[in-house]
């Protein structure tokens, strides 16, 4: 599900306001190329790199909180640039005080059953999990209920040292409805699951990167998560799109899969390479010690 805004005590802890957060956006991206909304109301996209995409959300007053029209705008423009051949890795992050705090609870508090379960509420929030091209999440601050479910979604997770997550939606008498319960079983376990579910805690990144949910926690600074999720991104666009695909893919079998199955399936993706240029090219420039002319086909 996605949800829980963090508390009224805890957001006055916060480090810096929004309209701070809203400066700190000016900053941080002075050297990416400017900045579109284009036809987004709740996101904003760039190309800070060659090859690389850029979606921000952009929802400052509401810490970021999830809903429907943003989920749709964000498909959209995940969408568009899996289309591109331009575009071979994709950045999302939020601000420096929330990546998301959570969904939007007054889009969702009146709703009954008939309407979520007929109008399938919440199945659009996953459409992001069928895109082909490499999905890193650049985190910072609140990552609570949804926000720690649209982190789980992406292919990577860079954590900076203000980085919380939680699955709270406990505390409002429901559960996790967007893969929270799912995603985080099959990588931090049962137990560590059952404990987050049924308590609603937070946990920091340096936890979620020891349990092996985070990739890793990125230096301090403002703004060095995306910096380095950006960087990252780079080396990933730099390699054949189609070898990165392939890779891709087998990763998230073996997540979904039984190993049986997932070392078939991979060494079918293996072989299938062998029908691409790139293949080709790639291990002649190896034996001809040169750096390799990817054509992505």
């Amino acid at each position: 599900m996605s949800l829980l805004r963090p508390s009224v005590s805890s957001l006055r802890t916060a480090s810096i306001s929004s309209s701070f957060a809203r400066q700190r956006v000016g900053r941080v991206f002075l050297n990416f190329r400017q900045m579109s909304t284009d036809q987004y109301e709740y996101i904003l996209t760039s190309r800070p790199a060659d090859g690389v995409a850029l979606i921000t959300l952009n929802r400052p007053k509401a810490l970021n909180a999830l809903c429907t029209p943003l989920f749709n705008e964000l498909n959209k423009a995940l969408g568009d640039f899996d289309n591109d051949d331009s575009v071979r890795a994709v950045v999302l992050t939020g601000s420096e005080r929330a990546f998301a705090a959570g969904a939007d609870i007054k889009e969702m508090k009146d709703k009954e059953y008939a309407e979520v379960y007929k109008g399938k509420f919440l199945e659009s929030w996953t459409l992001m999990t069928s895109i082909r091209k490499p999905i890193i999440a650049a985190v910072s601050g609140y990552a609570l209920g949804g926000g720690c479910e649209l982190a789980l979604m992406c292919d990577i997770i860079l954590a900076s040292p203000t980085a919380v997550f939680g699955q709270p939606e406990i505390n409002i008498g429901v559960i996790p409805g967007g893969g929270g319960t799912q995603r985080l079983a099959r990588v931090i376990g049962k137990s560590r699951t059952m404990e987050l579910t049924l308590t609603g805690r937070n946990f920091s990144g340096e936890e979620a990167a020891a349990w092996g949910m985070v990739s890793r926690v990125v230096g301090q600074g403002e703004g060095q998560v995306v910096k380095e999720a950006v960087d990252m991104a780079s080396v990933i666009a730099g390699k054949s799109a189609i070898a990165v695909q392939a890779g891709k893919e087998a990763v998230n079998t073996a997540y979904e899969s039984t190993l049986d199955e997932g070392l078939r399936f991979e060494r079918r993706l293996f072989h299938s390479l062998f029908a691409t240029k790139d293949q080709k090219e790639g291990m002649t420039a190896f034996v001809e010690k040169r750096k390799p002319n990817w054509s992505h086909s």
